[in-house]
């Protein structure tokens, strides 16, 4: 059974920058694909970025030009890269791994 494991949340100040990582464990093949979603307080969970082991990403709207999803195939390991973070990106952050989820690492932005 695949595992997925997140690492990196924390509090960050407005226009500050911090990086997730994520691995998919118990896994022989190569993950197709990883991605990251975010679940605000009364939200719904929705998808922030995402890469195919093709290397083709999508982002969410609100966070281009400002988030960098990149992986590492070999070890099955995803990483996003969030620069110039806003109180509106506050959420729990779940890493996604061809249809598994992890337990969600929590980002606060606020001064």
């Amino acid at each position: 059974q695949v595992q997925v494991m997140e690492s990196g949340g924390g509090l960050v100040q407005p226009g500050g920058s911090l990086t997730l990582s994520c691995t998919a464990s118990g896994s022989k093949d190569t993950v197709l694909l990883m991605a990251w979603y975010r679940q605000a307080p009364g939200e719904q969970r929705t998808l922030v970025a995402a890469q195919r082991s093709t290397g083709s990403t999508n982002y969410a709207d609100s966070v281009k030009g400002r988030f960098t999803i990149s992986r590492d195939i070999a070890k099955n390991t995803v990483f996003l890269q969030m620069n110039n973070l806003k109180p509106e990106d506050t959420a729990i952050y779940y890493c996604y791994a061809d249809a598994y989820f992890g337990q969600g690492t929590q980002v606060t932005v606020s001064s």
